[in-house]
């Protein structure tokens, strides 16, 4: 048998971070994903799967996502019940994440540029770590990684039908 999701989608709302009396992180969020087709309106419609993530990727989601985060989930449905305030039985189902994967850089788009790196789902650089964060500031900013050779220039480029693999 197997339980297995894998959603992209973006919150509808901040995680929600909570504790348990044993001290372990939990944080619930809601993603909305959309489905692969329209509605008679030629609409498309979006289902919004409630989603649970524990202990330290918990603390990571409540810190580096909020509203309009566009995330990626991987990992099992689950079904539970309990009862409620009016001693009614309630039925949830949710996806309990394994791995959340953070897919915009902080801030949403390029909002951020020039501000250093975006150390998502750690704490960022400590001990001997600072050495390579400044390494990574200077690739930005000379013509390192994150330039687009292409940028501003204009000029349509030159590609040979022999270059391309496909």
């Amino acid at each position: 048998m197997l339980n297995r999701v894998v959603l992209v989608g973006r919150l509808t709302r901040d995680p929600e971070l909570r504790y348990t009396p044993n001290g372990v992180a939990v944080a619930n969020f809601t993603l909305a994903v959309n489905r692969t087709f329209s509605n008679k309106q030629g609409e498309r419609e979006a289902d919004f799967i409630n989603c649970v993530v524990w202990q330290k990727p918990a603390e990571n989601v409540a810190n580096y996502l909020k509203k309009g985060s566009l995330a990626g989930v991987d990992g099992r449905m689950q079904t539970r019940s309990y009862d409620n305030n009016e001693g009614r039985r309630v039925f949830v189902t949710e996806v309990v994440a394994e791995s959340v994967q953070f897919l915009e850089p902080r801030g949403g788009g390029n909002t951020n540029q020039g501000q250093g790196n975006d150390y998502f789902g750690s704490p960022g650089p400590t001990g001997n770590d600072s050495g390579r964060q400044q390494n990574n500031n200077q690739n930005r900013s000379s013509g390192g990684f994150n330039d687009d050779p292409f940028a501003n220039d204009g000029k349509p480029i030159d590609i040979s039908d022999d270059d391309l693999p496909f």
